[in-house]
């Protein structure tokens, strides 16, 4: 199976998807890079384990010294623990929700000393809750609100050259169509569970959706799973969303039980 597909190429703008770079017990994920001329920005690099894999597979389409931006859609491991090593062997900044900005020097903590933690800190770029429009070459990128959709500090990120959604967990699935979603009423049933737990209500889904339907993406692809590249599938995947009762909408006082009581523990005596 292929790790790289290039989902967007242009002159000198290339958007290059990598996957499954990692074997064994992890979850499937997605690793997204963008380049602009001689500018790179990678987009959510993943964990330790995935490190080697993607620096061998972006090599083939960018110099690692070129790389200007690491874009974390949020703080998790599989999106974000690999930072210490791309710190050490790139000169990149990275854009995290300010929310969690101030965590990620400690991801550094086992790998350099405190100065070197410091000056880290100066390449963090906190994003305002409103998001950021980030420059990129002649071009640039936009960090787009996706608040509590996983992650209470949550980023979408756009290109608006090749006019991706880099969607993060919105749309993730597990066991689903892995490259382009063809037939969507077959993929909902890898996406239901996860949204439903990890999304936190439907407010945030119906605002995310309104946005997304204003920006009009050619294609919207999540960290996980399979992608969305038709106007069709795309809207069909923005109506279900949008409808989608996730999180506390499905939380009932039952939820929120004290424990029934255990007897004395038979070898207790009085």
């Amino acid at each position: 199976m292929t790790r790289a597909d290039i989902l967007f190429q242009q002159g000198d703008h290339v958007v290059a998807r990598f996957h499954d770079l990692v074997q064994g017990e992890g979850v499937q994920a997605n690793q997204f890079a963008i380049r602009h001329g001689e500018q790179g920005a990678l987009i959510d690099p993943g964990g330790d384990l995935t490190y080697t894999p993607l620096t061998i597979e972006l090599s083939r389409h960018l110099n690692l010294r070129d790389l200007t931006y690491i874009l974390a859609s949020h703080q998790d491991p599989d999106i974000i623990a690999s930072l210490p090593r791309w710190m050490l062997h790139s000169h990149c900044k990275v854009a995290v929700s300010r929310l969690w900005s101030r965590f990620l020097p400690h991801l550094a903590s086992t790998f350099v000393t405190s100065r070197v933690g410091e000056q880290w800190q100066e390449r963090i770029l906190a994003l305002p809750d409103k998001g950021a429009v980030l420059p990129f070459a002649d071009s640039e990128l936009w960090a787009l609100p996706a608040h509590f959709l996983h992650s209470v500090g949550n980023f979408s990120f756009y290109d608006p050259v090749s006019r991706i959604l880099f969607s993060g967990d919105i749309g993730a699935s597990l066991g689903g169509e892995e490259g382009e979603v063809r037939r969507f009423e077959d993929h909902i049933p890898a996406m239901a569970g996860f949204h439903r737990r990890y999304m936190a209500g439907n407010r945030a889904c119906r605002y995310w959706v309104r946005m997304v339907r204003e920006l009009n993406p050619a294609m919207i692809v999540p960290q996980h799973g399979g992608y969305f590249a038709s106007p069709v599938i795309i809207g069909r995947f923005l109506d279900w969303l949008e409808r989608l009762e996730c999180g506390p909408d499905l939380m009932g006082m039952e939820h929120y039980r004290l424990p029934e009581r255990v007897g004395a523990h038979p070898n207790r005596t009085k």
